[in-house]
């Protein structure tokens, strides 16, 4: 299958190892991928901030790098909701619809499409996994806590697969760390307080690294980590399922 390769403009510019990780985890799983070189950010910062309209130029250049694509798969939860539910165009809406529906993020695509099993990874450490917001409520990449329903997580179920890791337990297994995109510039002391909480969680279980399905929300923790002078360190999902 042709798999287009989307890279949020933050993984790119701040985290290419994560772009690379994703690449070959790809490639290892049999996809053949392409990387369309003038692709550019998904548009949502300016949507986010209640200015859509600014991000259409964003939606065609879209369009034009992926729509050739079989599936278009990203490391970034936000971003690829952001796909799912704004890749508008009026000149090339069957386009854009078409290509809505073959956008996944690398967790759902690796389980709900290419249905992997047995991963060649290893990582001997203790891992807690922070679920985005994006991924879990607007992807559905894992059941919300608050739910009287039959828990799942499509990123556990992959990172169960890699030897000597143990995922440990966490004692709010869904709260947001508290970066939120601009919300963690126009509510700073939020943002800050709700991160500090979360990677506490994390902490407080013995964990030597934290991962997730979110760069943007891995960064956020990362600062605080760097800032307490902690040795934890975190790490992109597509690093782990790689081969760590």
């Amino acid at each position: 299958m042709k798999v287009g390769l989307f890279i949020p403009c933050y993984v790119d510019q701040f985290y290419p190892k994560v772009a690379i990780a994703t690449l070959q985890l790809l490639e290892k799983c049999g996809c053949t991928v392409g990387f369309p070189t003038n692709q550019t950010c998904c548009g949502q910062p300016m949507a986010n901030s209640g200015f859509e309209h600014l991000s259409l130029d964003c939606n065609r250049l879209f369009i034009e790098n992926f729509a050739e694509y079989d599936y278009v798969v990203g490391p970034s939860g936000s971003c690829i909701l952001h796909l799912k539910e704004h890749l508008h165009d009026e000149k090339r809406e069957t386009e854009a619809t078409a290509l809505r529906g073959k956008v996944y993020e690398l967790c759902e695509f690796l389980t709900d499409v290419l249905q992997v099993k047995n991963l060649q990874a290893s990582f001997p450490h203790r891992v807690g996994f922070h679920q985005s917001c994006h991924g879990q409520r607007g992807l559905g990449l894992s059941q919300m806590s608050e739910l009287m329903a039959e828990p799942f997580s499509k990123p556990a179920q992959l990172l169960a697969q890699v030897q000597g890791l143990e995922l440990i337990p966490l004692t709010r297994t869904d709260e947001c760390c508290g970066f939120g995109g601009t919300f963690s510039v126009m509510e700073e002391a939020v943002s800050v307080k709700m991160g500090k909480d979360r990677v506490a969680d994390h902490l407080q279980h013995g964990a030597e690294y934290i991962t997730g399905a979110d760069v943007s929300c891995l960064m956020h923790m990362e600062g605080i980590l760097r800032r307490s002078g902690s040795k934890v360190q975190v790490l992109h999902v597509a690093e782990i399922l790689n081969g760590g």
